[in-house]
């Protein structure tokens, strides 16, 4: 690890199929930069990756917008259930709970863990952790949501997921991945489900297909959960820049796999030299970086390429 290493940032909100017109775009936009920019102050401040990875994602569970903590999606019994993970790359150690309900920001709870014994922990382990953090009781489910159930369930749940539509959060995942001054990768990743799904699904966000870092490089994946964990995707793209192909061979490798496989999905990356990258099989991927000098993201790019920025 270097001493002097200039931060790098990456942040998503999910993926999808559309931005609804320029409008649409103008808003996600604002609210990813605002996000980056408080983000990415800590990382100028000397704050770690695993520090500001888990303010990113508290900022991004925060906004309704996207669809982990509030705005999360109702399951098919209409209940809301969340899952986060974090992964220290420095340390190599992955943290996470799975289908956690009526807490605000369940990437807290995957920071706690991460100095645990027992790492990932499941509804009902979830729901003990809330107690024993006395973390308020909080309702995540916003008009919005319960409106967009409300209409399924008059449809007799017709649709299979809630919207696919990226402004609304439909392909649900928030991710951050962080390069610190001191050369440490993390990622964080949190997702409210896909919507309408069987009770106990479990989500690839809180597994290292969805979530995965180590000191060579970081990963936050979002899209259909099934085929992010189908093609063990973050942590695949992970381990072939360990094995030494650069950030953009991994990336480029890994999505022609998922393409040629039919998958729908997306990706954030950075790797412990600062090369920033992101990637997609959807039409959207709502994607926002900082390389140190300046603001970018992903929102009119019309095809599956990836920004890479040293």
């Amino acid at each position: 690890m270097s001493d002097s290493v200039q931060p790098k940032l990456i942040i998503h909100g999910g993926a999808g199929s559309s931005l609804q017109g320029k409008g649409g775009i103008e808003a996600v936009r604002q609210s990813l930069y605002n996000i980056l920019d408080e983000v990415y102050g800590l990382l100028r401040d000397g704050k770690s990756a695993t520090d500001a990875v888990v303010r990113g994602c508290q900022l991004l569970e925060d906004e309704p917008r996207f669809n982990a903590g509030t705005g999360s999606v109702l399951q098919s019994d209409g209940q809301i259930r969340m899952s986060a993970s974090l992964m220290d790359g420095i340390a190599h150690r992955f943290s996470g709970v799975i289908n956690v309900s009526r807490v605000k920001n369940p990437i807290e709870m995957a920071q706690f863990l991460q100095q645990e014994r027992d790492r990932i922990l499941s509804d009902i382990g979830s729901a003990e952790l809330a107690r024993e953090l006395s973390l308020p009781v909080f309702n995540p489910t916003t008009d919005k949501r319960l409106n967009e159930w409300l209409q399924d369930r008059q449809d007799n749940f017709q649709r299979t997921m809630a919207n696919v539509i990226a402004e609304d959060a439909g392909r649900g995942t928030i991710g951050v991945v962080a390069l610190d001054a001191r050369g440490r990768l993390a990622a964080g990743t949190s997702t409210g489900g896909k919507g309408f799904e069987r009770i106990g699904r479990v989500s690839d966000s809180a597994m290292p297909a969805g979530n995965y870092a180590n000191r060579f490089a970081g990963v936050s994946c979002t899209g259909i959960g099934e085929d992010i964990v189908d093609e063990c995707l973050a942590a695949r793209i992970v381990v072939r820049v360990t094995d030494g192909l650069s950030l953009q061979e991994a990336m480029d490798r890994s999505f022609a796999e998922a393409t040629e496989n039919q998958r729908d999905l997306g990706a954030i990356a950075l790797d412990a030299r600062g090369n920033i990258a992101w990637g997609k099989t959807s039409d959207v991927v709502l994607a926002a970086y900082h390389d140190g000098q300046q603001r970018g993201d992903s929102l009119e790019a019309e095809d599956g390429t990836l920004v890479v920025v040293v």
